[in-house]
C-alpha cells in the first residue's frame, strides 16, 4: 500500500502535502485544544493527543488520507469516564480500547461495524452533539453548577446532558458576562466569516485570536487554559505503576465503548474521504493503526484518538496527496507547542468552550436528518430519536448497548419480512403453457417463498399453511429464499409430514445452493426424494400431474 502511495513522489507533490498539512494544523490546533479539555483532562493533552496521533496512526494508517487526533464524539464519552474513574482510569480506559481495536483489526473483524445501520449512528452522532453543547454551558456563561443526584426520580444518569440542562433551568447561578462576550464573539466569528476567508484561515483560529486579544486589552477576569509544557512527555500521564490500581473490572464497559466508538468513527471516515478521493482504504489496516497509537498515546499523557472528518476532509480539500499531510501537521503541532505556548496560554476557556458549541451544532448530520424526516420514514426516524435521547439522557456506555441491540431487533424485522404467495393450478393452466397430460385434474398448489426462512419468519409461514393442504401436491418455489436456519427445516419438514399423513406429495423448485446444503444436512433432501427437486416450478408442476396420472392409471388397473 505504502509502495503504491508513494510512486513516483516528488517535490512537487510533497509542496502540496506541505500546504494541506498547514492547513490542517491550522484547523487541529483550536480543536486539539478544546477537545483536551472537553475531554476531562487539559489543553495540553489535548495537544499532545493531535502530535502523537498525527505521526503514530497517521503513519500506519489504512488510507492516505486519514488525520487522526482527539475528537467530539470521544471526548463526549471520556469525560464520563474522566468524572467516574479519574485521569489515570481514562488512560486505562483509552489503553484497553486500544487493545480491543487492535485485535479486532488484526482479525479482520472490522465488517462489523457496518452492520450498524446509519440512522442509528446518525441518532449517536447528534446525541454526542448535545452532550458536547450542554457540556460547555458552565464555561460559556463563566460558571461551576454541579447536578444534583436523582434527576428525574433517578431515570437521567447524573453526569448526562439532560441532567445537566435540567440543572441551567432550576437556576441557582450568576453567569459571567465577561466569558458570555468572549463566546459570543468566537461563536459570532465561526457562524458569520465567509467561507472566502474560512477557505483560508479557519474561523475557529481566527476567532480564537480575537478573542484573546480582546481579554488582554479589556484586562477580562476570566478562566484561561493555564501553562502549556513544551514537551509531548506530561507530567500527569499513564504509568505502568498505577494499572495494579485500578479496578480494571470496572473499566472493561467504557472500554468497550470508546473501541466501538473509535472503530466506527475511525472507518466511517474513511468512508467519506474514500468517497471524495476515489482512493481506497484498508479497514482492518485503519484499526490496527487507531489501536496502536491509542495504546501508545495514554503513556505520553495523551487521550484516545480516533480519526477525524473534518480534518481529513481539509486535507483533502487544500490538495493533500499523502500521508504526509497527518505527519506534517503534527510537526507543524509539535513546534507551535514549543514556539506558541505562552499565548495559547492565555486563550480563555470561554472561547474553546464557543468553539466547541458551534463544532456541536455543525457536527450534527443535517442533510440525512432532513432526508429522514421529510420521506417520513418511521422506523428510521424511531431509531434516531430513540438512541439520540439514550445518548443525551444516560451514560453513553449504555446508550452505544441501546443503539446496537436496536440495530439488531432492526435488522431482524426487516428480513424477517417473509411473502408466501399460494395459487391452485389446473389443467387448463397448463393447457395454455402448452402441456396436455390428458384428462387429469389433481389438487396442486404453488406456494412463491420470497425472504429467508428462520426463526423470525416462523409465525408468517404457519399462517400461510394453516389451512387445509391440497389434496395431491404442494410446490414450495424457494428461488427468493436466500437462507435457510433450523427452524426453516422444521417447518418445512412439517409441511412434509402433513401431506404424508393424507398421502400427498411435497415438491421442491428453484432451490439456492446454500439452501439445498441445508436441507441435505438435515436429511431432508432424502425424506422428501432428490427427484422430487426442480429447476422452476413450471417443471415441478407438469411432474406432480404426470405423477397423479400414473398413480391413477395403476390404481385403475389393479381394480
Amino acid at each position: 500500500m505504502l509502495r503504491e502511495e508513494f510512486r513516483g513522489y516528488n517535490l512537487s507533490i510533497f509542496q502540496k502535502d506541505l500546504l494541506a498539512g498547514l492547513t490542517v494544523a491550522a484547523v487541529a490546533l483550536p480543536l486539539a485544544l478544546a477537545f483536551g479539555i472537553a475531554s476531562g483532562a487539559d489543553a495540553a493533552a489535548g495537544l499532545v493527543t493531535a502530535i502523537l496521533s498525527g505521526v503514530i496512526i497517521g503513519g500506519l494508517a489504512g488510507g492516505s488520507f486519514q488525520v487522526s487526533g482527539p475528537t467530539g464524539a470521544m471526548s463526549a464519552v471520556l469525560i464520563v469516564v474522566a468524572s467516574r474513574f479519574g485521569l489515570q482510569g481514562m488512560w486505562i480506559t483509552g489503553l484497553i480500547a486500544g487493545l480491543i481495536v487492535l485485535i479486532v483489526g488484526v482479525f479482520k473483524l472490522g465488517r462489523v461495524i457496518s452492520f450498524i445501520p446509519s440512522n442509528v449512528i446518525t441518532g449517536f452522532t447528534s446525541g454526542i452533539a448535545i452532550i458536547i453543547f450542554v457540556g460547555q454551558i458552565d464555561n460559556f456563561l463563566g460558571v461551576k453548577t454541579k447536578v444534583a443526584e436523582g434527576a428525574f426520580g433517578g431515570l437521567l444518569a447524573p453526569e448526562s446532558a439532560l441532567a445537566k440542562l435540567l440543572n441551567y433551568i432550576n437556576g441557582g447561578f450568576q453567569p459571567n458576562l465577561q466569558t458570555i462576550l468572549i463566546g459570543g464573539v468566537v461563536i459570532a466569528t465561526m457562524f458569520l466569516l465567509p467561507k472566502s476567508v474560512t477557505k483560508r484561515v479557519p474561523g475557529s483560529l481566527i476567532g480564537l485570536v480575537l478573542a484573546t486579544l480582546m481579554t488582554v486589552a479589556l484586562n477580562f477576569n476570566v478562566p484561561v487554559i493555564g501553562e502549556i509544557p513544551r514537551t509531548i512527555i506530561l507530567d500527569q500521564r499513564l504509568s505502568l505503576a498505577t494499572l495494579g490500581q485500578v479496578n480494571i473490572g470496572a473499566l472493561i464497559t467504557p472500554a468497550l465503548s470508546v473501541a466501538a466508538l473509535g472503530a466506527i468513527e475511525s472507518l466511517l471516515c474513511g468512508a467519506v474521504c474514500s468517497k471524495a478521493t476515489g482512493r481506497p482504504m484498508d479497514g482492518d489496516q485503519e484499526l490496527i493503526a487507531q489501536g496502536v497509537g491509542n495504546i501508545i498515546i495514554p503513556f505520553f499523557g495523551g487521550v484516545p484518538a480516533t480519526a477525524a472528518i473534518a480534518r481529513s476532509s481539509v486535507g483533502i480539500a487544500s490538495g493533500g496527496q499523502t500521508r504526509m499531510v497527518s505527519i506534517i501537521h503534527s510537526v507543524i503541532l509539535l513546534l507551535s507547542a514549543f514556539v506558541l505556548a505562552p499565548l495559547i496560554s492565555r486563550v480563555p476557556l470561554a472561547a474553546l468552550a464557543g468553539v466547541l458549541m458551534v463544532t456541536a451544532i455543525r457536527m450534527n448530520e443535517w442533510a440525512e436528518i432532513r432526508w429522514m424526516f421529510t420521506h417520513g420514514f418511521k422506523s428510521a426516524i424511531a431509531a434516531f430519536l430513540i438512541t439520540m435521547i439514550a445518548t443525551a439522557a444516560l451514560d453513553l456506555t449504555q446508550a452505544i448497548v441501546i443503539g446496537v441491540a436496536l440495530s439488531a431487533v432492526m435488522f431482524i424485522s426487516r428480513i424477517s419480512a417473509i411473502e408466501i404467495a399460494v395459487k391452485d393450478v389446473d389443467a387448463q393452466m397448463l393447457k395454455e403453457r402448452g402441456h396436455d397430460l390428458g384428462d387429469v385434474d389433481p389438487e396442486v398448489r404453488v406456494a412463491y417463498v420470497t425472504g429467508p426462512m428462520f426463526f423470525a419468519a416462523t409465525s408468517a409461514f404457519r399462517r400461510a399453511f394453516a389451512g387445509n393442504l391440497p389434496k395431491h401436491a404442494l410446490i414450495l418455489s424457494m428461488r427468493g429464499v436466500p437462507a435457510l436456519d433450523t427452524s426453516g427445516l422444521e417447518l418445512i419438514e412439517e409441511i412434509q409430514e402433513r401431506l404424508k399423513k393424507q398421502e400427498a406429495r411435497l415438491f421442491i423448485a428453484a432451490v439456492q445452493p446454500a439452501v439445498r446444503e441445508m436441507l441435505d444436512r438435515a436429511g431432508l433432501t432424502h425424506e422428501i426424494g432428490p427427484d422430487h427437486f426442480f429447476w422452476s416450478a413450471d417443471q415441478a408442476i407438469v411432474e406432480a400431474h404426470r405423477n397423479y396420472r400414473i398413480e391413477r392409471s395403476d390404481n385403475e388397473f389393479e381394480n
